[in-house]
C-alpha cells in the first residue's frame, strides 16, 4: 500500500495535534497537548477528531504505525464519536486527561488496557469489552452512565475518585461483570452503581466514596461475589438502598460511620466469612441488622441475616454474641408470626407463649436461663417457708403425729387438762409457746425429721427429687402467714414442674423457631 491510497489522506487535513502525535508515533511518547491538563473548552489547538485516533488505535497503516505501547494521548479535545464496536486492538488505549464531545464505544471489543484517567465523557458504552488488562478511568468525570454489562477485565476496575452525574438514574451498571478487583476509593456518584450477579476475583474497595441514589439503590451488589474484601469504610457514604441480597463475600470491612440510614440495608441471603476492623459485639451488629426494613419490600422478616451473623460469631470464638443474636432473631421472627395471626386471640396466646419463652430459656437459644430460674425460686422458698416457720405456721404431715398427745397437748397451756382418747392429759405449752416450737421441745421431738428450709424449698420445687421434706411438714393454715405459705407451697411445686418441662424442650431444641 502507497502512501497515496492510505486510510490517512481521507482524514487530511490534519489538525496541529494530530500532526504532532503522527510525529511522535515512531517513538511511543506519551503526547501531551498543550499543558497536558483537561481542555475545559473547545481548543483548536488541541482538537483530535475521533475517526483520527481510530485510525491510530486500530493499527494506522504501513507509513503510521502506533508504537507497541499503544496509542497515549493526553490533553486533547477529543471531538466526534470513538466508535470501536467490535474491534480487536493488541494494545493499549490511553487517552488520559482529555475532553470528549460523545460518549466513546466500546462494546464487544478487544483491547488490552483502556486508561481515561483525569477524562471529561459523557459517558462509556462498553458492555461486553474484554480486556487481557484493567480498565482505568480514575478521577475522571463523567455526565452519564457507565455500561460494562457483561464484560470480562483480566486487570482491575479502576474508578478511584470518578465522578459521574446521574442523578436519578443508573451511573454505573456493570451486571455479570467478571473482574479481578474493583477500586472505588474517593468516588462521587450521584444514581445507582449496580453490579448484579458480578464476579469479582478480589476487593471491591469503597473507601471513602460518596454513593448517592436516595429514592433507590444507591449501590445494588445483588448475587454478587466478591472473592477478597468488601471495603466501605474510611468516610464511606451510601444515601439510597445498599442492597447486598445473594451476594457472597469473603470478609467485610466497614464502620458503623459508613452504614446506610435505617431502612436502606438489605442482606437477605448475603453470605460473608468474617468481619474485620469494624465493630465485633452483639448490640452494635444487632443495631447493624436492625437498619434493614423487610416490611418495605413487601415482607415481614428476614431470618437468614441473623443466622449469618451468628454463624460468623461463632467462627470468629464469640459464642456470647452469637447466642444474643439468635435470641434476638427469635424475638423478632415470633413478632412477625404473632403479626400474621388473623385472631386476636390467638395472638394474644402467642404473645403470652413468646413472652414466657423469652424470659426464661431465651425462646431456647439460652436453655441454661432455665437454671437461674429454678435457682431464684428455690431461694424465694427458702425465705417463705423459713419465714413461716419462724412464726409457727408449719406443722408435721404425719396423721399419727398430728393425733399423738404430744402433738395434741402442746396446744394447751401448762397447768392445764384436756381430755383425750386415752384419758385425761396435762397441757405441755410454757407461757407464749407455739404449738409447733412446744412439741419440739418434747423428748420425742428428735426420733421425728427436722424440718430444713433450704431442703424444704428444693424438695417442693422439683418434682423429680424425694428428699422426705414435703412427707413430713406442710404448711398450717390455721396459723398466721399459713394460708400464704400453703399457697405459695402450690405455686412453687407448679413451677417447678413447669420449668423443669421447659428446661427439658430448651436442651431438645423443640421450642426454637424454624
Amino acid at each position: 500500500m502507497t502512501a497515496t491510497h492510505s486510510p490517512l489522506e481521507a482524514l487530511r487535513p490534519l489538525t496541529p495535534a494530530e500532526e504532532r502525535i503522527l510525529a511522535d508515533l515512531a517513538v511511543g511518547e506519551f503526547d501531551r497537548l498543550g499543558d497536558g491538563l483537561r481542555p475545559e473548552s473547545d481548543d483548536p489547538a488541541r482538537q483530535v477528531r475521533a475517526a483520527f485516533l481510530r485510525f491510530l488505535i486500530l493499527g494506522g497503516d504501513e507509513l503510521h504505525r502506533p508504537h507497541e505501547k499503544g496509542v497515549r494521548v493526553s490533553g486533547a479535545w477529543i471531538s466526534g464519536v470513538l466508535d470501536l464496536e467490535g474491534s480487536r486492538i493488541p494494545r493499549d488505549i490511553g487517552l488520559k486527561d482529555c475532553r470528549f464531545d460523545a460518549v466513546p464505544v466500546l462494546r464487544y471489543a478487544v483491547i488490552d488496557n483502556l486508561f481515561l484517567d483525569g477524562s471529561s465523557l459523557p459517558g462509556l458504552q462498553a458492555e461486553r469489552l474484554e480486556a487481557r488488562g484493567g480498565v482505568s478511568l480514575r478521577s475522571a468525570e463523567l455526565q452519564g452512565e457507565i455500561h460494562l454489562s457483561g464484560s470480562r477485565l483480566d486487570g482491575n476496575l479502576s474508578l478511584d475518585a470518578v465522578s459521574i452525574a446521574c442523578a436519578g438514574g443508573a451511573a454505573l451498571v456493570a451486571d455479570g461483570i467478571e473482574v479481578r478487583s474493583v477500586e472505588i476509593r474517593g468516588a462521587a456518584i450521584a444514581g445507582e452503581t449496580r453490579m448484579t450477579s458480578a464476579r469479582i476475583g478480589g476487593d471491591l474497595d469503597i473507601t471513602g466514596a460518596r454513593l448517592s441514589h436516595p429514592d433507590g439503590e444507591a449501590l445494588h451488589l445483588n448475587r454478587t461475589v466478591v472473592r477478597g474484601g468488601f471495603f466501605m469504610r474510611g468516610g464511606a457514604e451510601i444515601k439510597g438502598a445498599l442492597d447486598l441480597t445473594g451476594a457472597s463475600i469473603d470478609t467485610l470491612h466497614d464502620d458503623e460511620a459508613s452504614w446506610p440510614a435505617p431502612g436502606e440495608l438489605l442482606l437477605n441471603r448475603c453470605l460473608y466469612n468474617a468481619l474485620i476492623g469494624g465493630p465485633m459485639d452483639a448490640r452494635r451488629r444487632l443495631a447493624w441488622l436492625a437498619r434493614q426494613a423487610p416490611e418495605r419490600w413487601g415482607e415481614d422478616f428476614w431470618p437468614q441475616p441473623y443466622e449469618q451473623l451468628a454463624h460468623v460469631f461463632r467462627e470468629m470464638g464469640h459464642d456470647e454474641d452469637a447466642r444474643s443474636v439468635l435470641v434476638e432473631k427469635e424475638r423478632l421472627q415470633r413478632a412477625a408470626r404473632r403479626a400474621r395471626a388473623s385472631s386476636p386471640l390467638l395472638r394474644l396466646l402467642l404473645h403470652v407463649k413468646d413472652g414466657l419463652l423469652g424470659v426464661t430459656l431465651g425462646y431456647g437459644r439460652k436453655p441454661l436461663l432455665s437454671f437461674a430460674w429454678l435457682l431464684l425460686f428455690w431461694g424465694l422458698g427458702v425465705a417463705v417457708f423459713a419465714w413461716a416457720q419462724a412464726q409457727s405456721a408449719i406443722k408435721p404431715n404425719s396423721p399419727f403425729v398430728l393425733r399423738s398427745s404430744e402433738w395434741l397437748m402442746c396446744a394447751v397451756a401448762q397447768g392445764e387438762d384436756r381430755m383425750l382418747a386415752t384419758g385425761p392429759a396435762a397441757g405441755r405449752a410454757a407461757a407464749g409457746q407455739s404449738q409447733l416450737h412446744c412439741f419440739l421441745a418434747q423428748p420425742e421431738a428428735p426420733s421425728y425429721p427436722a424440718f430444713n428450709a433450704w431442703m424444704y424449698s428444693l424438695d417442693t420445687l422439683f418434682p423429680v427429687l424425694e428428699i422426705g421434706q414435703k412427707e413430713y411438714w406442710r404448711p398450717d393454715p390455721s396459723r398466721p402467714w399459713g394460708s400464704f405459705a400453703m399457697g405459695y407451697f402450690y405455686f412453687q411445686a407448679m413451677v417447678g414442674w413447669a420449668l423443669s418441662l421447659l428446661a427439658i424442650a430448651g436442651f431438645s431444641g423443640l421450642v426454637r423457631s424454624r
